[in-house]
């Protein structure tokens, strides 16, 4: 499904306690990637995509020793230029992304997105900082990263 940024829809996300804010969310990174690299951002059920959350999951797993309980609802991943992305949407409001840069292991980072309402994850309190910022679509985003050491 294409994520339309102009008329935001909750579909795919209807089972979240925050899905006005986690659709929210996902528009706004619809929109940054059809500004920033007139890229369509297309989403699929979690369901679909046993491999692309397997990926994340290993990530998070040997990276960091993270493992979320919530459940996943959507996935995205695609490539533009040299940059591998793939998004997690959990049920939770949570939204983890891969940025995977092919040629430039300096360039290689996992970000977490939290939706206007929803708590810190139990798997990220105190770990992280989160640094806030406003968006028209989504309200107040929170999010943070770490930079991604091994090779997958």
């Amino acid at each position: 499904m294409i994520v339309d940024f102009k008329n935001v829809s909750t579909v795919g996300l209807e089972s979240s306690p925050v899905a006005e804010a986690l659709a929210g969310l996902r528009a706004n990174e619809a929109r940054y990637f059809m500004n920033k690299y007139k890229h369509e951002f297309t989403v699929v059920p979690a369901s679909e995509a046993t491999e692309t959350l397997e990926y994340v999951n290993r990530i998070l797993k040997e990276e960091r020793d993270i493992e979320f309980s919530a459940k996943p609802l959507e996935v995205s991943r695609f490539q533009v230029e040299n940059i591998d992305w793939t998004y997690v949407f959990y049920e939770d409001g949570l939204s983890v992304n891969v940025l995977y840069t092919i040629d430039d292991p300096k360039k290689r980072a996992v970000g977490f997105k939290l939706s206007d309402g929803m708590e810190v994850p139990k798997e990220l309190e105190g770990k992280f900082k989160f640094a806030r910022q406003k968006s028209k679509l989504a309200g107040t985003i929170r999010g943070s990263y770490f930079v991604i050491k091994g090779k997958y």
